[in-house]
């Protein structure tokens, strides 16, 4: 300590005032009329000293530091499996900022707290009232907001790879007790002195272990002694040091207030509280303090209350602590409940049947202000721990227990491991000058021993110890104890015989040919894979589209490992259809959606809600959002559901909503004021260009009966003049559907960029935009096999190669719609086998021209044109030559280039082609 206040207090000559105040503290504390019980988070010690001083005070009011606005939600806790956490949600933030939102506070509650230990006391014993005496949830965020700090959870030394970790979200978390250094190099001091690598490991040697069986007067001493260290320790944060002591000031007023009212006899009430907090130094600590602190009141935020499930690992992500430390606590109160026979107090119907009380014994008189005080702390910081016998033989399972799991994971371990295990734990505690090995000592000396270069399985020996030690233990929120929405998921999913409250994945199979009702179920679990994270309720067979209904369905279930979530669903609203009305009413009226957006919220509604209000309320939204869009980014995704409203409703529906109609003559209104704009900017692509003329191009009919004037739209195609070459050959075919381009002037243009040395190396982006072209105008699919079919006959490898990528990116963006249409048209076009290749022409080369094979066996001549493009023929990689450009016409007689006179490898179609037998006249 002298060291310590060397270098981290002013001085020397600063440790006599800190000693002093440190007794000042203690003294204080000690000798308040109402008994203060400091206490540690989720510590064994804690857990046990409370269940021994409750059966021997038997105190008439407990009060717990815990939020205020948590208390009715704890009767709850009797149809729960530790651990669980009790949350506090809001899902609008009235009075924060909105980026708070959702908020949400946690208190995780396992067996071996000291919190669990007096609320199940309280709870299960008559005429005992639990006070809870802490801040509120809208509190918590009230002072968070005054100190302009953003909420969120704590940080962990060594975060879980188990996705239990997450199971309390972002929330804020809420504890009894958080006795941890706050001045970072104070806790690196004490870790280098205590040889030690983290504080739980600090923690559980020097202050759990020793004071898991020490009487109840040392252990409020030490604990006392401990908060008032760190207190007094703690770094000169002033907004900080203001919070803690508010939150001071704030339960013992509420205490006084209590008091008052109640007329109870502060020497029979009991005050559980952080160590941190008991050591006080406000003007309002005690029974007898200062009044006059104003408690103001909370905002309009409408809170949810409710039970979660926790894990071990949860708490240890969001308070900070080791992974695998409140496991190792867990033991440490099994193990402290056998050493002491301190009988623990548990609700009754969470562990079986309630264990028979001891009468009610008067209680001991509270030491006055004249009263000696008996000094245990001086006794208790002297004595050495020893090692006994019981410790040996807890070591000597583990070291037996390790190695078997070892060897469950495919480690070489053998009896010899287990003795090495034993012996090296011993070791190691020595070295670091304990008196007997810790889990922590074990936990290395395992490794050590166990582990050698490589990990054959999925979990390395420290995991393995961690499961030795307790695993991480998960809790459940019991049936009664969930909300309504929850409960009425539950039931709704009864006829599939499944338990969803068990964890991990269960498969139920839908037959609705055989069992109609289970189509009621397929709702249920369509609209939880909407709501619920990837993987809560997962569909393996079947779908869902619009006027189709289900048959035979096949779903993975894991409702038990995503309760939280399911019960957060719940704060939401009293069924899951309501809920998901609302989700999507707060999608469609986000400021920052897209007409697009609107349109799935659309489909949604459709799909899993009865009825047309909802779905005609939504589409009159997405009617206002696309009027004021000035941007073409949605075009492709609002065409592709569009398409689908439109095909749904007119087979579904006598008449087509209003909605609808006014959407089509809006959003032809709306594309054709954007499409000259939209051709011309570099920001617009030729999917978003070619979507918008599939708008026009495709619900032209309708708009058209409706009131629409055609010649709006040819008067935008008019005033499109697109520089980009896939935009041009876009616009094309446009003009090609309006009648003001024929096939042949589109054929020819194609054909004099081939001929056109200039232009050759960026015909591949015409290409790109006639493939995009068949979005707006499919009856060029023929079209566009002939130009892709030239492409790849005359195109220099040079150019091609490079272009090949963009095809495929083409195909595969648009392979929904674009592909099978091309491949189909493909199919119609070149010849289904191939021994029909060597007779076959092109049918775009003209009706009476006959085979070149064909010709030259006649004798009769083929007019020598060769197009400019046939002067690269073949260069290159022969694999790229391609046979829908194999049936060319060539000239008879003309001799073939070798490779060594510029032409290249001849391609093996060509090969075919100059053996082939003579084939008959063409029948085109």
């Amino acid at each position: 300590m002298q060291q310590a206040a060397t270098a981290f207090a002013d001085g020397p000559d600063a440790l006599e005032g800190i000693l002093l105040g440190i007794v000042d503290d203690v003294d204080r504390a000690v000798r308040e009329p109402l008994e203060v019980f400091p206490v540690c988070h989720h510590s064994p010690a804690s857990a046990t000293a409370m269940a021994r001083r409750l059966r021997e005070k038997q105190p008439k009011v407990v009060y717990v530091e815990l939020c205020e606005d948590m208390a009715p939600l704890l009767t709850e806790l009797r149809n729960c499996t530790l651990p669980v956490a009790v949350q506090a949600f809001a899902s609008e933030a009235d009075g924060f900022p909105t980026a708070w939102a959702p908020l949400s506070v946690v208190a995780p509650l396992t067996e071996a707290s000291a919190e669990y230990q007096a609320i199940a006391y309280a709870l299960d014993t008559p005429d005992v009232e639990l006070v809870l005496v802490d801040r509120s949830s809208d509190h918590v965020f009230q002072w968070q907001a005054r100190d302009h700090r953003t909420p969120g959870p704590a940080t962990a030394e060594a975060p879980p790879a188990e996705e239990q970790a997450a199971l309390h979200g972002d929330a804020v978390g809420v504890k009894i007790g958080d006795l941890r250094p706050r001045f970072a190099e104070l806790e690196e001091h004490l870790l280098h002195h205590g040889r030690v690598r983290h504080w739980s490991e600090w923690w559980h040697q020097y202050v759990e272990v020793p004071l898991g069986d020490s009487d109840h007067h040392t252990y409020r001493q030490v604990m006392f002694l401990i908060g008032s260290l760190f207190r007094r320790l703690a770094p000169g944060d002033p907004e900080r040091v203001r919070v803690d002591e508010d939150r001071e000031r704030y339960m013992w007023t509420r205490m006084r207030t209590h008091l008052a009212a109640s007329g109870t006899d502060p020497a029979d009430c009991l005050y559980v509280c952080g160590a941190f907090h008991a050591a006080s130094r406000v003007a309002e600590f005690g029974v007898h303090g200062a009044d006059g602190f104003e408690i103001g009141p909370r905002t309009a935020t409408p809170w949810q209350y409710g039970l979660i499930p926790s894990s071990h690992a949860a708490i240890e992500a969001q308070f900070g602590l080791a992974a695998g430390s409140v496991s190792i606590a867990a033991t440490q109160w099994a193990k402290n409940v056998r050493r002491t026979r301190v009988r623990p107090f548990r609700l009754t119907g969470q562990a079986g049947p309630r264990q028979p009380g001891q009468p009610r014994k008067p209680p001991p008189t509270t030491p006055g202000a004249s009263e000696a005080l008996p000094d245990r702390l001086s006794g208790f910081l002297q004595r050495p721990p020893a090692l006994d016998g019981l410790d040996e033989a807890e070591l000597l399972g583990w070291s037996v227990e390790i190695v078997r799991s070892a060897r469950r994971n495919g480690y070489l371990a053998s009896t010899a491991d287990a003795i090495a295990v034993f012996e090296t734990s011993i070791l190691l505690a020595g070295m670091r000058d304990r008196a007997r090995p810790t889990p922590y000592d074990f936990q290395d000396a395992a490794i050590t021993c166990i582990e050698k270069d490589t990990v054959p399985g999925r979990r390395d020996v420290r995991r393995l110890v961690e499961i030795l030690m307790g695993g991480d233990r998960i809790g459940r929120v019991g049936y009664d104890a969930l909300p309504p929405l929850a409960r009425d998921v539950h039931d709704r999913l009864a006829p599939l015989g499944l338990k969803p409250e068990r964890r991990g994945v269960q498969r139920a199979l839908l037959d609705m040919t055989a069992r109609p009702e289970l189509e009621r179920c397929s709702d249920v679990l369509w609209m939880l894979h909407r709501l619920m994270p990837q993987g809560a309720a997962r569909p393996i067979m079947g779908e869902r589209r619009l006027g189709e209904r289900p048959i035979q369905e096949s779903w993975d279930l894991a409702l038990g490992t995503h309760q939280r979530a399911l019960i957060q669903l719940g704060y939401e609203g009293v069924s899951i259809e309501q809920v998901l009305e609302q989700r999507l009413r707060r999608v469609a009226h986000d400021p920052q959606t897209t007409a697009a957006t609107v349109l799935e919220a659309v489909e949604d509604a459709t799909l899993h809600l009865p009825g047309h209000r909802l779905a005609d309320e939504l589409g009159r939204r997405a009617l206002e959002v696309l009027a004021t869009e000035r941007s073409v980014d949605g075009a492709p995704e609002v065409l592709r559901r569009i398409r689908r409203l439109l095909a749904y409703y007119r087979t579904a529906r006598p008449t087509l909503p209003a909605w609808i109609e006014s959407f089509v003559t809006t959003g032809y209104a709306h594309y054709c004021t954007l499409l000259p704009t939209a051709s011309t900017a570099e920001d617009a692509t030729v999917r978003q260009v070619s979507a918008m003329l599939g708008f026009l191009f495709g619900m032209e009919g309708l708009a058209l009966s409706l009131g629409c004037d055609r010649h709006q739209l040819e008067l935008a195609i008019a005033q499109s003049h697109p520089q980009e070459p896939a935009k041009v050959a876009l616009l094309w075919a446009a003009e090609v559907h309006l009648g003001r381009t024929s096939r042949a002037e589109l054929r020819a243009r194609c054909d004099g960029l081939l001929d056109n040395p200039l232009v050759v190396p960026s015909y591949p982006h015409y290409l790109s935009g006639l493939l995009h072209a068949l979005e707006p105008v499919p009856q060029l699919a023929d079209f566009v096999v002939e130009a892709v079919s030239n492409a790849f006959s005359r195109l220099p490898d040079p150019v091609l190669l490079p272009w090949l990528p963009t095809l495929i990116s083409t195909l595969r963006a648009g392979g929904t719609e674009l592909a099978p249409l091309l491949i189909r048209e493909a199919g119609r076009t070149f010849p289904g086998k191939l021994t029909a290749l060597d007779a076959w022409v092109p049918p775009w080369q003209g009706t009476l021209a006959a085979p070149p094979r064909a010709a030259a066996a006649s004798g009769r001549g083929v007019p020598a044109h060769r197009p400019s493009g046939d002067l690269h023929r073949d260069c290159g990689t022969p694999g790229l030559r391609r046979v829908v450009g194999a049936g060319r016409p060539r000239r008879s007689g003309a001799r073939r280039p070798s490779p060594g006179h510029g032409e290249g490898t001849r391609s093996l179609a060509d090969d075919r082609l100059s053996a082939a037998p003579a084939a008959p006249e063409h029948p085109l």
